[in-house]
């Protein structure tokens, strides 16, 4: 039997990442991912010549972005609109997301527009992490005076981090994440399936066994020290380390007596975040103007992922098909059906007549975007390390030190291998 330096549980994002980082490293390293693909909630459908992610996916300039221009990664796309429109009250209207556009706008009043500005204006170089111990509610209810410019804060923060929940959601990272999106963030070319080629393709270079189609179904250790992991089909894989990248419910379940465990706390602690995704593909679209929308008064956030002209956004099809994507951010109730409606009548409003345009279409009615993320109801981040197994790690969207989404993945990823390397 071969013995690995280090063994990964999980095929996403943050196992490709820390395999490539581990095998960079010169230790033998192996990833075990339960689907036929690997990817995991990173893969691209491709239906009628339509590229459709698994819901919204957007690149921020953070630590992701950075870790991938590292490897070499080609991350072609572009930027989306910054000619941004607010939903309110079943009305567009322009939003001031630039100077020109703050002047104009219809939303704001002269207090609204001085307060906003002068906030735009502090954003950029602000240390956010002041706020870490505070929530999103408590940052805007204290910090913010005008109504309006409240409402439009709580819009950029949840289309920022997908997070819906402002009275536990951490102000601080939220407005880390809300710095970045200002500086504009960056659409893939057909979606992020070309990514995790990429990551797959440089893993292979690196020397990664990369093994499909197989689950794992426990960690093995003796004397607080891992062993091995036993998959279903009854194989072991040896290993040195072993990284999970599993959600926090799955790792509690993968490691023997985890509620002996610092796994029992960040188990219990953990708060999923899930969305309503709609995908269109259209011909065309009925109203050019239109291209990025935020709800103001209801948590749904419109963007075409595929603007063409000049500066384009990304390539979402193969033959010039416009590729609309909605959001509706959820909380812990939910309703398929009513929320598929909701998407359709921004659909109404933003492209009157679309479904005549109508090439294919794609609905999630409750998709996970994380496993966790920062919030007050936090006791300990999680990971790298479970001190309790040595050469136990996790990684993951859920093991977040201050970062959100894929950058916690990739993030967590990194930490995990330079911890083991010690």
């Amino acid at each position: 039997m071969t013995k690995y330096d280090v063994a990964i549980v999980g095929g996403g994002i943050a196992g490709l990442t820390a395999a490539i980082y581990a095998a960079k490293a010169s230790k033998r390293t192996i990833v075990v991912e339960q689907q036929k693909l690997l990817g995991g909630r990173a893969i691209t459908n491709k239906k009628k010549g339509v590229y459709f992610n698994l819901g919204v996916h957007a690149l921020y300039k953070g630590e992701a972005y950075e870790a991938f221009q590292s490897m070499g990664m080609r991350l072609e796309g572009s930027q989306p609109s910054i000619d941004a429109y607010g939903v309110w009250k079943n009305q567009l209207l322009s939003l001031p997301m630039s100077i020109s556009s703050l002047i104009r706008t219809p939303i704001l009043g002269w207090k609204g527009k001085f307060e906003l500005a002068k906030w735009l204006g502090k954003l950029g170089s602000i240390d956010t992490s002041q706020w870490n111990q505070i929530s999103v509610l408590d940052w805007i209810e204290t910090q913010l005076h005008d109504p309006k410019v409240r409402n439009l804060f709580y819009a950029l923060l949840r289309t920022a981090s997908y997070v819906v929940a402002p009275e536990l959601q951490s102000a601080g990272p939220a407005l880390k994440q809300l710095q970045r999106a200002l500086k504009g963030v960056l659409y893939l070319d057909k979606g992020w399936g070309q990514l995790v080629e990429d990551l797959q393709e440089h893993a292979t270079l690196q020397g990664v066994e990369l093994v499909t189609d197989r689950k794992v179904v426990s960690v093995e250790y003796e004397d607080q020290q891992v062993k091995s992991i036993l998959c279903a089909d009854g194989s072991k894989i040896e290993a040195s380390n072993i990284i999970l990248t599993t959600p926090p419910s799955v790792t509690h379940r993968l490691v023997p007596h985890a509620e002996k465990t610092i796994l029992e706390i960040w188990n219990n602690q953990a708060i999923s975040v899930t969305a309503a995704c709609l995908d269109v593909g259209l011909r065309q679209l009925p109203v050019s103007k239109y291209q990025f929308i935020y709800g103001l008064d209801q948590p749904i956030f419109f963007t075409n992922q595929s603007r063409p002209g000049k500066p384009r956004a990304a390539m979402m099809s193969d033959d010039g098909a416009q590729m609309i994507s909605l959001i509706k951010y959820q909380g812990s109730q939910t309703d398929a059906k009513r929320d598929e409606q909701q998407l359709e009548q921004i659909l109404d409003i933003a492209q009157p007549g679309w479904r005549h345009e109508l090439v294919t279409r794609q609905y999630l009615p409750r998709i996970t975007v994380v496993h966790d993320f920062p919030h007050m109801k936090r006791t300990i981040n999680p990971g790298p390390a479970v001190p309790e197994i040595k050469g136990l790690y996790v990684a993951g969207d859920w093991t977040s030190h201050g970062e959100l989404l894929v950058d916690a993945s990739v993030a967590s990823a990194i930490r995990a291998v330079n911890h083991l390397l010690i």
